[in-house]
Protein backbone atom coordinates (compact mmCIF):
# COMPACT_ATOMS: atom_id res chain seq x y z
CA UNK A 1 0.00 0.00 0.00
CA UNK A 2 0.67 3.70 -0.54
CA UNK A 3 -0.28 6.35 1.22
CA UNK A 4 0.03 10.06 -0.61
CA UNK A 5 -1.12 13.34 1.96
CA UNK A 6 -1.10 16.89 -0.22
CA UNK A 7 0.09 19.72 1.37
CA UNK A 8 0.05 23.61 0.12
CA UNK A 9 -2.88 25.04 -0.95
CA UNK A 10 -4.40 28.19 0.06
CA UNK A 11 -5.50 31.57 -1.14
CA UNK A 12 -4.33 33.95 -3.77
CA UNK A 13 -5.53 36.61 -6.12
CA UNK A 14 -5.46 36.01 -10.09
CA UNK A 15 -1.68 36.01 -11.78
CA UNK A 16 -0.49 34.60 -8.42
CA UNK A 17 1.61 31.19 -7.54
CA UNK A 18 1.08 28.09 -5.30
CA UNK A 19 3.05 24.88 -4.70
CA UNK A 20 1.89 22.03 -3.92
CA UNK A 21 3.26 18.89 -2.28
CA UNK A 22 2.63 15.25 -2.30
CA UNK A 23 4.42 12.89 0.10
CA UNK A 24 3.95 9.59 -0.14
CA UNK A 25 4.80 6.92 2.22
CA UNK A 26 4.26 3.25 2.33
CA UNK A 27 5.51 1.16 -0.26
CA UNK A 28 6.86 3.32 -2.09
CA UNK A 29 9.20 1.19 -4.21
CA UNK A 30 6.32 -0.01 -5.83
CA UNK A 31 5.27 3.57 -7.68
CA UNK A 32 4.42 4.13 -11.20
CA UNK A 33 3.02 7.39 -11.60
CA UNK A 34 1.96 10.16 -9.71
CA UNK A 35 -0.76 12.59 -10.32
CA UNK A 36 -2.50 15.71 -9.61
CA UNK A 37 -6.27 15.55 -10.18
CA UNK A 38 -8.91 18.63 -9.26
CA UNK A 39 -12.32 19.12 -8.46
CA UNK A 40 -14.45 22.25 -8.53
CA UNK A 41 -17.87 22.96 -6.43
CA UNK A 42 -20.27 21.51 -8.73
CA UNK A 43 -18.01 19.56 -10.89
CA UNK A 44 -16.23 16.29 -11.96
CA UNK A 45 -13.03 15.45 -10.88
CA UNK A 46 -10.82 16.01 -13.74
CA UNK A 47 -7.49 15.21 -14.54
CA UNK A 48 -4.41 18.17 -14.01
CA UNK A 49 -0.66 16.87 -14.52
CA UNK A 50 0.74 13.07 -14.05
CA UNK A 51 4.12 11.73 -14.39
CA UNK A 52 5.16 8.66 -14.31
CA UNK A 53 7.77 8.07 -11.30
CA UNK A 54 10.63 6.58 -13.51
CA UNK A 55 11.15 10.34 -15.19
CA UNK A 56 10.56 10.72 -19.17
CA UNK A 57 6.95 11.11 -19.33
CA UNK A 58 4.50 13.86 -18.59
CA UNK A 59 0.82 14.80 -19.21
CA UNK A 60 -0.50 18.05 -18.72
CA UNK A 61 -4.36 19.42 -18.76
CA UNK A 62 -4.49 21.90 -21.97
CA UNK A 63 -5.64 24.54 -19.64
CA UNK A 64 -2.68 24.65 -17.70
CA UNK A 65 0.19 24.13 -20.28
CA UNK A 66 2.54 26.47 -19.47
CA UNK A 67 1.31 27.81 -16.08
CA UNK A 68 1.77 24.78 -13.79
CA UNK A 69 4.73 22.31 -13.58
CA UNK A 70 5.16 18.73 -12.44
CA UNK A 71 8.14 17.23 -10.31
CA UNK A 72 9.20 15.20 -8.03
CA UNK A 73 12.28 14.61 -5.52
CA UNK A 74 12.41 10.43 -5.34
CA UNK A 75 14.92 10.65 -2.52
CA UNK A 76 12.03 12.50 -0.63
CA UNK A 77 9.42 10.23 -2.56
CA UNK A 78 7.73 13.72 -2.50
CA UNK A 79 5.66 15.09 -6.08
CA UNK A 80 5.13 18.74 -6.43
CA UNK A 81 3.18 20.72 -8.71
CA UNK A 82 4.06 24.59 -9.05
CA UNK A 83 1.00 26.97 -10.21
CA UNK A 84 2.07 29.91 -12.00
CA UNK A 85 -0.83 32.43 -13.59
CA UNK A 86 -3.03 31.24 -11.21
CA UNK A 87 -6.76 31.84 -12.55
CA UNK A 88 -10.29 31.83 -10.65
CA UNK A 89 -11.44 29.33 -12.82
CA UNK A 90 -8.15 26.93 -11.47
CA UNK A 91 -9.87 26.88 -8.17
CA UNK A 92 -10.90 23.57 -6.79
CA UNK A 93 -10.00 20.80 -3.96
CA UNK A 94 -6.88 19.28 -5.56
CA UNK A 95 -5.90 15.83 -4.86
CA UNK A 96 -2.80 14.02 -5.54
CA UNK A 97 -3.03 9.85 -6.98
CA UNK A 98 -0.38 7.35 -6.93
CA UNK A 99 -0.40 4.70 -9.40
CA UNK A 100 1.23 1.57 -8.15
CA UNK A 101 2.75 -2.27 -9.45
CA UNK A 102 1.94 -0.94 -13.22
CA UNK A 103 3.41 -1.30 -16.33
CA UNK A 104 3.40 2.10 -17.69
CA UNK A 105 5.43 4.13 -20.98
CA UNK A 106 3.24 7.30 -20.57
CA UNK A 107 2.34 9.01 -17.88
CA UNK A 108 -1.96 8.57 -17.16
CA UNK A 109 -4.75 10.83 -17.05
CA UNK A 110 -7.65 8.88 -16.08
CA UNK A 111 -8.53 8.65 -12.61
CA UNK A 112 -9.21 4.62 -12.67
CA UNK A 113 -5.75 4.01 -13.15
CA UNK A 114 -4.49 5.38 -9.27
CA UNK A 115 -4.56 3.54 -6.50
CA UNK A 116 -4.20 5.59 -3.86
CA UNK A 117 -5.35 9.54 -3.46
CA UNK A 118 -4.88 11.79 -1.12
CA UNK A 119 -7.74 13.85 0.64
CA UNK A 120 -7.27 16.98 -0.99
CA UNK A 121 -6.01 20.18 -0.57
CA UNK A 122 -8.50 23.40 -1.24
CA UNK A 123 -7.08 26.00 -3.84
CA UNK A 124 -8.95 29.27 -4.08
CA UNK A 125 -7.73 32.24 -6.66
CA UNK A 126 -9.43 35.60 -6.13
CA UNK A 127 -10.21 37.55 -9.04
Amino acid sequence: QVQVVESGGGSVQAGGSLRLSCAASGRTDSLSAMGWFRQAPGKEREFVMAMLWSGGSTASKDSVKGRFTISRDAAKNTMYLQMNSLKPEDTAVYFCAASVDRQLGVARTQAAEYDSWGQGTQVTVSS
